[in-house]
């Protein structure tokens, strides 16, 4: 059996909730991901979204039903944060990120930046 790379189940379980027309149940997403995953490994993946608040969960009759929280720009954005949040040198992160930037990108930062109030 292959193992998928950290994040990539998490990743292929929010692909399904994007493409999905509505709220989706466990088993729904279950059956649309490849490969014979247990019902139990794609509720904990559901959890996770959640608890991440990438992805919303409620009720509907005897169980619960999950859509996406963030688009998929919303997500990455989401994750950019929490790995910024993590370093110490916030000012560093951020200097080096920039610098890395095409002039393209960058002209898009300041026009969010300035949109935002910022400098």
């Amino acid at each position: 059996m292959t193992r998928r790379a950290p994040g990539a189940l998490e990743a292929e379980v929010m692909g399904v909730l994007w493409a999905a027309p509505g709220p989706v149940s466990p088993e729904q997403v279950r059956q649309q991901l490849p490969g014979d995953l247990a019902y139990t490994t794609v509720m904990t993946i559901l959890v996770r979204l959640v608890d991440k608040g990438a992805a919303i969960r409620r009720q509907q009759g005897r169980c619960y039903v999950y859509e996406p929280r963030l688009d998929q720009a919303g997500l990455t954005a989401q994750r950019m944060r929490s790995l910024l949040e993590e370093d110490r040198d916030q000012p560093g992160v951020l200097s080096r990120f920039v610098e890395g930037l095409d002039p393209s990108a960058t002209a898009t930062l300041r026009r969010a930046l300035g949109r935002r109030g910022g400098p």
